[in-house]
């Protein structure tokens, strides 16, 4: 009997196999494309079809070469299969993607919502996966086959946590110690991002009006974790149907997120407009409800259940059932006060991926914009230039349609029927900035109403509380308003210093804090301290990796104000008490308080081990989440992968090809470690040195390291 229940148990908890996989099959599907991949001396890929699904078909077997193992852990998040593979961290996402019911999302508008050219073009991104499992037997067991909704899942899973549906799911569980640290957890597993850290990102643009050429210029810079599912990777992109981009995608991406082409381009910033909405429920019982109260009348809860595994050891891994609710307001959630329902922008929205490839085939303004105009991607601030001198600065935020007589800051009871979300409001709703006087627009994650210059700035006033439109100002805000703000002929050597600037402003949050510590009567009276005023006295607010009092500095303002110096989450808000903590932990880690900020700041990766400039909440930003008695910081986010475009305008000709420069922070090889492209962009991103990609074949060609062509 005992054999048989241990057969039994073992069967139950063996972990199934995903559909079959048929390599044949794969290679069979390949041969309906073309894609040539060839590899610059960096070994990024450049990806050249005819069609642009050729091209997509390219890029997602190139990038599978790179990055297989995050690809694999992307496709298993969306699918809500994540548990099985990594344990009960994965499962919480493995919930939520139930709870949001993905899957039914993409089976039922996959085929209405879509153009077809947008499931041309994720089918045959998902046939250069399933052709790379199939060159490549055993590494894809358990994923392949890959379908195109794999593909458009990974967009509609992603979209919510960068506006922060997260923190909010975290607040309606306030008091629930396990549940508040599961959504810690989510994010972690999701983002690879420790909960401290920030999606942040820089983005600049100058008109011809401001430049010292006529030029037009444009900085992408947008700030994501080193590595993991959200770290930026490189390629180029050109088919013969018009598709000529440069710049950095996400795993699971068929197209270029942020980036330059001949004629345009575009960087993306976090923004965090208000777009989740908490319902409060009456249901018809305290536990197990099947009802709930809306409009006056009991309506049934759409009942479901989200099934998932989570990984034991070895084969093995439990299987979990739990039950789903969701209401006329969305996914419903039990907390320690009752039943929420949570409305989010982007529910039910599958054409985030057509926007974005829209965006890579516009060939003007107007076709970029109209792209926008979707709001099929809820959020990000996007920063705009061209090679017709437009700029322009977009709050983009899928703002719903809602009471403004009610206080959104609050849960709003559930069973009001003229509360409930109605719509979207059309593009232009939010603040915007479109080819100002002042020749620039901004954006450092700070507020949209410091986006340009002195009355080119949309109002406050213009926009009601209910949209969630933040004041923050950053330092990275302040320094770029300043440099771009105080200079009305901006050569190309400067926008580029500008953006590698790493300083903190005289009226940033960082440098009050320790102006006002360095005179303080508990530091003046007590002579332990003296040494540690007298340096931080000396400090001229640079984040320099040969400064000896920024290490000292920093710390102190990141125990103070909090990890992102914006004086939230402070671990010890009594800055007295923070410094002699600081001091503590330097004398503990390197036996001494000054050492260089380019000791303790460092760029890690393999063997490779060098200084860095720059740090938090500076536009040369890096973050790191370590403590320096531990002794020097490894970066594991900030500056990615930067791309800067120059075009010339009509002012100049008008011709030629556009000047592109980029880096990034590690190299093409995300994986290999053997790879000399593993780390070989580190120690131009150390020196803030840019290369300059090939962007014509004949030059593609005298210096690549590969240059194959598959399918076909």
């Amino acid at each position: 009997m005992f054999g048989v229940a241990l057969i039994g148990a073992v069967f139950w908890l063996w972990t199934p196999q995903h559909a079959l996989f048929d390599p044949a099959e794969a290679r069979d599907a390949a041969r309906a494309y073309k894609a040539r991949i060839v590899r610059d001396a960096f070994g990024v890929p450049h990806i050249y079809g005819a069609r642009d699904a050729d091209v997509g078909f390219g890029l997602a077997y190139a990038h599978a070469e790179d990055d297989w193992a995050t690809m694999e852990e992307v496709l298993l998040f969306t699918r809500g299969e994540l548990g099985r593979r990594t344990g009960k961290d994965g499962a919480i996402t493995d919930y939520l993607m139930a709870a949001f019911d993905i899957a039914t999302v993409i089976d039922t508008k996959y085929e209405k919502d879509l153009a077809q050219e947008t499931r041309v073009l994720v089918e045959a991104y998902a046939a250069g996966i399933n052709l790379y499992c199939a060159d490549h037997a055993g590494a894809c067991d358990g994923v392949a086959p890959v379908s195109g909704r794999d593909v458009v899942a990974g967009f509609v899973a992603r979209t919510p946590f960068f506006y922060g549906l997260d923190e909010h799911l975290k607040a309606l569980f306030d008091g629930d110690v396990k549940t508040v640290e599961a959504a810690d957890r989510a994010r972690e597993a999701f983002l690879k991002l420790d909960r401290r850290g920030e999606l942040g990102s820089n983005a600049m643009a100058v008109a011809p009006s401001r430049t010292d050429d006529g030029h037009t210029r444009l900085m992408v810079n947008s700030h994501q974790p080193f590595t993991g599912p959200v770290a930026w990777y490189e390629a180029r992109l050109k088919s013969d149907e018009g598709w000529d981009m440069v710049g950095a995608l996400f795993p699971g991406a068929p197209l270029i997120l942020v980036g330059a082409g001949r004629d345009l381009g575009w960087g993306l910033t976090v923004n965090k407009p208000d777009l989740v909405d908490v319902f409060h429920l009456e249901t018809n019982k305290k536990q197990n409800p099947t009802r709930y109260k809306f409009d006056g009348a009991w309506r049934d809860f759409e009942q479901g259940e989200a099934r998932f595994r989570v990984k034991l050891f070895g084969p093995l891994s439990l299987p979990v059932k739990r039950p789903v609710l969701r209401s006329v307001h969305g996914p419903v959630f039990e907390t320690p006060d009752g039943y929420y329902a949570v409305s989010f922008a982007g529910a039910g929205e599958v054409r985030a991926v057509e926007q974005w490839f829209k965006m890579n085939k516009a060939q003007n303004f107007d076709e970029w914009r109209a792209a926008m105009a979707m709001q099929a991607v809820p959020s990000f601030n996007a920063i705009y230039g061209d090679r017709a001198g437009n700029i322009a600065y977009f709050y983009n935020a899928s703002i719903p349609v809602r009471s403004e007589e009610w206080d959104w800051s609050k849960a709003a009871p559930g069973d009001r029927a003229d509360l409930i979300w109605n719509g979207v409001r059309p593009f232009g709703s939010a603040p915007s900035v479109v080819n100002p006087e002042s020749g620039y627009v901004v954006n450092a994650n700070h507020t949209p109403f410091e986006a340009s210059g002195p009355g080119d700035n949309p109002q406050r006033t213009d926009y009601p509380p209910h949209f969630g439109i933040s004041d923050r100002m950053t330092n990275r805000g302040l320094r770029v308003q300043a440099l771009f703000g105080g200079d009305a002929s901006i050569t190309r050597e400067e926008f580029l210093q500008y953006k590698m600037d790493h300083v903190y402003a005289p009226n940033s949050r960082l440098r009050k804090l320790i102006n006002r510590l360095v005179v303080d009567d508990a530091v003046r009276a007590d002579a332990s301290l003296h040494e540690a005023a007298a340096l931080l006295s000396a400090w001229g607010g640079a984040a320099h990796a040969d400064d000896r009092s920024a290490a000292l500095a920093i710390r102190i303002g990141q125990l103070a104000l909090g990890f992102l110096l914006n004086g939230e989450e402070a671990e010890t808000p009594d800055p007295v008490a923070a410094l002699r903590q600081a001091v503590d932990e330097f004398e503990t880690g390197f036996g001494r308080i000054d050492p260089k900020w380019g000791e303790v700041n460092r760029l890690k990766r393999g063997a490779t081990d060098l200084p860095l400039n720059g740090g938090p909440d500076v536009l040369r930003a890096i973050y790191a989440v370590d403590n320096p008695k531990d002794g020097s910081y490894t970066a594991m986010a900030g500056d990615g992968v930067v791309v800067y475009a120059d075009w010339p305008t009509a002012a100049t000709g008008g011709e030629g090809a556009p000047v592109i420069r980029i880096i990034h922070q590690f190299g093409a090889a995300t994986l290999d470690k053997t790879s000399q492209h593993y780390d070989d962009q580190a120690p131009l991103y150390s020196a803030e040195e840019f290369r300059t990609p090939p962007m014509s074949l004949p030059e593609l060609k005298a210096q690549a390291t590969v240059d194959k062509v598959i399918g076909g």
